[in-house]
């Protein structure tokens, strides 16, 4: 499915409350060169529990489950210290809410369960790089609630807001009185973060910039240092917030 070479094997761990859900995301996988699914769970407190037992790359984390759902065993599993586990959320919703949710609950990648194999696989991988998965059109919907939220005037803490969902208030972007910080980015940096509102992963950062991947993360982690940001995530809705345009995609 992907010629792209790997130098030591991804563990994964699937979480999913079915039985044949698993054992097709297993086949998927380890077919895979460089994947290796390490454990499986069928509910959230399994998830936390294989988590901290197996210390996989990435987990593959179903929502609606039975006892503790996945939103908040990604939650548990993000907040702990001792792990440096991605977690990719797979559901077959394609609701706001749990896109929103995940995405709030700190998971690294949403996807989903329709998506094709070659999808799923990409995810993992992107994941295991310490990436994101943010897709053009998840980034187009994110955006699309925040602007939405500032042209109702919605503000964060702010009392009667009728937005349904209030981005702006989960991702807690800085105010804009934090504008100076903008002043603290080189222009490569800034070249970056208009990549990053565009939507781009890493990889493609590095193709348009003429860079190694390595480099591209570098740059990401000083902007998030610099704006005082937890993610790219927060970087997309602070880029748009501030006025800094999207580069073009092509």
């Amino acid at each position: 499915m992907s010629d792209s070479p790997t130098t030591a094997d991804i563990r994964v761990l699937i979480v999913d409350d079915q039985q044949l859900m698993r054992a097709g995301f297993r086949i998927i996988l380890e077919s895979e060169p460089g994947i290796e699914v390490v454990g499986e769970a069928e509910n959230g407190e399994q998830a936390v529990a294989q988590a901290r037992a197996l210390a996989p790359d990435v987990i593959c984390m179903d929502v609606q489950m039975p006892g503790m759902d996945g939103l908040e065993a990604t939650r548990l599993i993000v907040a702990d210290p001792t792990l440096a586990s991605s977690v990719l959320v797979l559901t077959t919703f394609n609701r706001e809410d749990y896109l929103f949710s995940a995405l709030q609950s700190g998971a690294s990648g949403f996807l989903l369960k329709n998506a094709s194999p070659e999808e799923l696989v990409n995810a993992v991988q992107v994941l295991a790089r310490g990436d994101a998965l943010l897709s053009p059109d998840v980034t187009r919907h994110v955006i699309a609630a925040a602007t939405s939220s500032v042209s109702t005037g919605s503000t964060n803490g702010s009392a009667g807001s009728t937005n349904e969902h209030p981005l702006i208030e989960l991702v807690e972007i800085p105010q804009p009185a934090d504008n100076a910080a903008l002043a603290t980015l080189t222009e490569r940096e800034g070249e970056v973060l208009q990549f990053l509102a565009a939507g781009l992963s890493n990889a493609e950062i590095a193709t348009r910039l003429y860079v190694g991947e390595s480099t591209v993360k570098t740059h990401v982690s000083k902007i998030l240092m610099k704006l005082g940001l937890r993610d790219r995530i927060q970087a997309v809705i602070f880029a748009y917030e501030h006025g800094v345009t999207a580069a073009p995609r092509a």
